[in-house]
């Protein structure tokens, strides 16, 4: 997403913002609405609208560029679209999804550039792209890494793939999950969250991954680590979740068993080879979104939402209370570059742990958690204020 704040933050503050489009956000702009008429709004990939969430926020006045299904030309086009206000003013501050909005006004756009106090970026991707930028001397603003703050990651990564996963590749196939061999690329918090949910279902899981850490974890918690080349002649369903391209490429589509099923959770739509497929296979549409080709070798493959986001284009994405926590973030961040621009230099930064910790603390009621709290004895031995913050910066959750 991203932000147009004029005057003071507290009573007149118009947001346009770029993200998936699921019903979250009708969930989100409440909190951070002051003046809905000046909200401005674009999708963060082609399938990821669900145009009925959009419809109540344009009831709302919000200015909302996107539908499911746009063509890459017509994301282009929404995209830009929301640089400018209808009264001629750019954005002051963006809030992003993936990195598009951020590099297409480093690039199409450097003559506002100086006129935004910041950037809040909400993934793992993204980041990377901050990090690029950062290090070639490309980043003209201060940005604040809102991917890596625990309630973010370790929630909407972690908890959120968890169940829209499994969501997204039930409704676009009423496949049955028990007994499947299933092929997970990448066991970060999105991977984590893949296997976990695929497994309780029912089915066998392998993992594919670079990270010796990462594989050991997944070794140790029961699943079978191998590389994508042994993996792709077992597998039924497969996903990657990795942020990285060429994940799945043509020679494994070839591999596959016939009426393989493959999609992706990570990265919008770099991670399959579908511009492979489409090229070398032939295409039957079966609904939206599912498409199952016929390979040169007879086989097939079934492929969900062209290689975007299942979850966001089979589904309707994470559950909103998981969000929650991944949008609590972000609004306290885009409050900080704001109020406290001139504290931060061009650079990439994380929010403060005790601002994650006030996250979740505004989460527990929901769930009926009772925190227990420490006393002055237990305190001093620790060394801590029993309010908090509880961990070091380092601390891995």
């Amino acid at each position: 997403m991203g932000v147009r704040v004029d005057a003071v933050w507290a009573g007149n503050s118009p947001f346009w913002g770029k993200g998936g489009k699921s019903p979250v956000p009708v969930f989100f702009f409440p909190s951070i609405y002051d003046i809905p008429r000046t909200v401005q709004f674009c999708s963060c990939n082609v399938f990821s609208t669900q145009d009925h969430a959009m419809a109540a926020l344009v009831k709302k006045g919000t200015g909302v560029y996107g539908w499911k299904g746009e063509t890459d030309e017509e994301y282009v086009w929404c995209l830009d679209q929301t640089v400018y206000f209808p009264d001629g003013k750019p954005l002051n501050m963006i809030l992003d999804d993936g990195g598009d909005l951020t590099n297409w006004v480093h690039e199409k756009h450097p003559d506002i550039i100086s006129g935004v106090r910041g950037i809040t970026e909400e993934t793992t991707t993204g980041v990377c792209n901050l990090n690029r930028l950062l290090k070639e001397g490309k980043l003209k603003v201060p940005a604040i890494n809102v991917n890596d703050s625990v309630t973010k990651t370790k929630f909407d990564n972690l908890y959120g793939c968890k169940e829209s996963l499994v969501d997204g590749i039930k409704r676009a196939t009423d496949v049955m999950l028990a007994g499947k061999v299933c092929v997970v690329a990448g066991y970060g918090d999105v991977g984590k969250g893949s296997a976990q949910a695929l497994k309780g279902f029912g089915a066998r899981v392998i993992v594919t991954e670079v990270d010796p850490i990462n594989a050991l974890q997944a070794a140790m918690e029961g699943f079978e680590v191998t590389t994508m080349e042994e993996a792709v002649v077992k597998g039924q369903i497969f996903v990657t979740t990795t942020g990285c391209p060429s994940i799945i490429r043509g020679e494994h589509m070839l591999a596959m068993q016939d009426n393989a099923i493959v999609c992706n959770i990570g990265h919008f739509d770099s991670e399959i080879d579908v511009k492979w497929l489409k090229e070398n296979a032939e295409r039957d549409t079966i609904k939206p979104q599912v498409d199952r080709f016929k390979l040169s070798n007879g086989r097939h493959i079934i492929l969900l939402a062209e290689g975007g986001t299942v979850n966001l284009g089979c589904a309707t994405g994470h559950p909103s209370f998981v969000m929650s926590t991944s949008f609590a973030n972000q609004v306290l961040a885009q409050i900080e570059l704001w109020t406290k621009h001139e504290e931060y230099p061009t650079g990439v930064y994380r929010l403060p742990k005790k601002l994650d910790e006030e996250v979740a603390a505004a989460h527990l009621d929901h769930l009926g958690v009772k925190l227990t709290k420490l006393n002055e004895k237990q305190s001093k031995y620790l060394g801590l204020n029993p309010s908090g913050p509880f961990k070091p910066d380092h601390y891995r959750y």
